[in-house]
């Protein structure tokens, strides 16, 4: 029974998360069915990353055990076709190694947040951004994201629902940087508790628009209470970008 690894995308407006649950629209659901309808075959799919509701991705990765030995490409638009009108896209299809697991190989995962920073709201991009009308000083978020980095307790940072065994994680990368309109923050780790990004996001802009200080992000770390966390960002302007493995 061959292994396919599959790079995906998707809109996560239109969903209740990326994983499977009864009469509720999800990724997962979506990408299960698109199997059935391709090759009449009904199984439960594994990924990299349970995106919350609303959350998109542009570099997600599944694997799906199918029964026949199909040609990867063949599996990929077949499976693209099946999806459409969905904003749910194969991007890549490939025959993955033997003991290979879309879960428990992946190394990396790495998530982009974007907010647009003007007064006026967004016309394109509603539900892919998080607007903040105060203007953000994207240097001092950078030099404060700074003290995330490394192994640390981030209790504060995780959500009251996560079911993490351990608040402990090493986060390899936070870096924040303007484009134009935009503030970008790109946040880097083995693995991530739950809304962990999106909690560490609405800190840095209470950084950003001057109500915090790096102090004041470091004592909210330190403090290792979920109290002390800032304004959790909004799901929309979150992406799963990239998802890292050995070899």
């Amino acid at each position: 029974m061959p292994r396919y690894r599959l790079l995906i995308e998707y809109d996560g407006r239109p969903y209740h998360g990326f994983q499977a649950q009864d009469g509720l629209a999800s990724v997962q659901g979506s990408i299960e069915r698109a199997v059935k309808g391709f090759c009449g075959q009904a199984l439960r799919l594994h990924a990299a990353g349970r995106t919350d509701t609303g959350v998109h991705a542009t570099g997600q990765v599944i694997h799906v055990d199918l029964e026949k030995d199909w040609k990867p490409e063949v599996v990929r638009d077949a499976l693209n076709a099946h999806l459409v009108p969905e904003p749910i896209v194969i991007l890549e299809a490939s025959v993955a190694p033997e003991g290979w697991h879309a879960r428990f190989s992946a190394r990396e995962r790495r998530y982009l947040y974007r907010i647009l920073n003007r007064k006026s709201p967004p016309a394109l991009d509603q539900g892919r951004v998080w607007h903040v009308k105060k203007p953000l000083d994207a240097a001092a978020m950078h030099a404060a994201a700074q003290v995330l980095v490394g192994h640390h307790d981030f209790t504060t940072f995780r959500d009251l629902g996560c079911q993490a065994k351990s608040p402990m994680k090493t986060l390899d990368l936070a870096a924040v940087r303007r484009e134009g309109e935009h503030v970008l923050l790109d946040f880097a780790s083995r693995s991530f508790l739950h809304r962990q990004v999106r909690s560490m996001t609405g800190s840095l802009v209470e950084v950003g628009v001057g109500r915090w200080t790096a102090d004041d992000l470091k004592a909210a770390l330190e403090a290792r209470d979920r109290k002390a966390c800032g304004p959790v960002a909004p799901a929309g302007g979150l992406y799963l970008t990239y998802v890292g493995y050995e070899g």
